[in-house]
């Protein structure tokens, strides 16, 4: 990537949040932060982004993640606004999903062994969990949290160490959830769709919510875990699929993937006795043409939605593991050696303001490469 050439549109994003800042200092260190996680660096930490910076140890830096005086918070707004404002679409999709930052020691906030999608077991790591935002324009982080265990509100002590505030309580990770979606409902974010999988989608408390908010969705769910209402009473999604004919199946393609088409066998059947006026209710399943594995999805959405439309939305949930992938490589999402409960915020926030930026200025640099990207 060119990245000298974009240089122009990090200032703009940097003098978006400069108000942010109390004292200009902190405010030059954040740019230089930003520049830092971009150069291409082998390693992404203190020493190394202070080194970039010119200077002589990573005091500075260190200070900006810990104690310097700003509003992360208003940075994340912001960098959600800049997203919002450069890929914005009233088709767009928001998408929930968590990653794990593998980490040592028993100090860091929030790590304990748990389970890491990213490792795809069990390790010793901290739980981020974000909201991507995903158009026919790009993909970008827009918001996160991290998660803390019981075994860490429950003792706060430990808490106070790692400088969790005294205020923070334990909260599940669909909780978090619907925290940020509701964040960016009141933002006025334009989302036509959210989705996200099954860790998320199986609990019946975030689609009622989601659906008191008449927000449409296509969440995957667990195959023998969740229980929906038919017509016909009460039935397991699995065995209410396994009772489809099969013309009731269609071939369609989930979108783009790096080979191709992504083409399964996708169908649907009506869920819920009542309806919402101009709202339908449906569980979706697909089946993989080579293995035959299936994948459930509960639905909620305009009535008219077609069933390649809800395979399409289905689809884009991979928007949010290509955001990790990115911001990691690209960005040093987890490229971080903090232990306290703020510089966590502070520099997952700077990283996905780095990420936004490459995203918009490969946007805007080079538009036929989002041309690529199905609706």
């Amino acid at each position: 990537m060119e990245v000298d050439q974009w240089s122009g549109e990090l200032d703009r994003l940097h003098a978006r949040f400069a108000d942010r800042f109390t004292r200009s200092e902190p405010r030059r260190r954040a740019r230089q932060y930003l520049s830092g996680l971009v150069a291409g660096l082998d390693r992404k930490n203190g020493w190394t982004l202070a080194e970039q910076a010119g200077d002589v140890s990573p005091d500075g830096m260190q200070r900006l993640l810990r104690w310097a005086d700003w509003d992360i918070d208003g940075v994340r707004d912001v960098v959600r606004d800049y997203v919002i404002e450069n890929l914005g679409d009233p088709r767009g999709v928001l998408i929930i999903d968590d990653t794990g930052f593998l980490k040592e020691g028993v100090r860091s906030a929030g790590v304990a062994r748990q389970y890491s999608g990213t490792a795809g077991r069990i390790e010793n790591c901290q739980i981020g969990v974000f909201l991507a935002y995903r158009s026919t324009r790009g993909h970008a982080l827009i918001d996160r949290q991290l998660y803390l265990p019981a075994v860490w509100t429950d003792d706060r002590d430990r808490c106070r160490a790692a400088g969790v505030p005294d205020e923070v309580d334990f909260a599940t990770k669909v909780q978090m959830a619907r925290e940020m979606l509701a964040r960016a409902f009141a933002a006025g974010v334009p989302a036509a769709w959210v989705t996200m999988d099954e860790a998320y989608g199986q609990w019946k408390s975030l689609r009622v919510w989601l659906e008191d908010h008449d927000q449409p969705h296509v969440v995957a769910t667990r195959c023998n875990d969740d229980v929906v209402t038919t017509s016909m009473g009460r039935a397991r999604v699995d065995e209410l699929i396994a009772s489809l004919p099969g013309r009731a199946w269609s071939r369609i393609s989930a979108g783009r993937g790096a080979h191709g088409p992504r083409e399964y066998w996708w169908a649907r059947v009506p869920i819920r006795v009542f309806w919402r006026p101009g709202r339908g209710h449906w569980l979706m399943a697909r089946r993989n043409m080579s293995t035959g594995e299936l994948a459930y999805y509960v639905c909620y959405g305009p009535r008219k939605t077609r069933l390649m439309d809800l395979a399409r939305i289905a689809g884009t949930r991979g928007a949010v593991e290509e955001c990790f992938q990115q911001a990691k490589g690209q960005a040093g999402l987890d490229e971080y050696q903090v232990r306290d409960w703020r510089a966590w915020y502070a520099h997952i926030t700077l990283s996905m303001a780095a990420y936004a930026w490459l995203v918009v200025a490969r946007a805007l640099t080079s538009p036929e490469q989002t041309a690529a990207v199905t609706t």
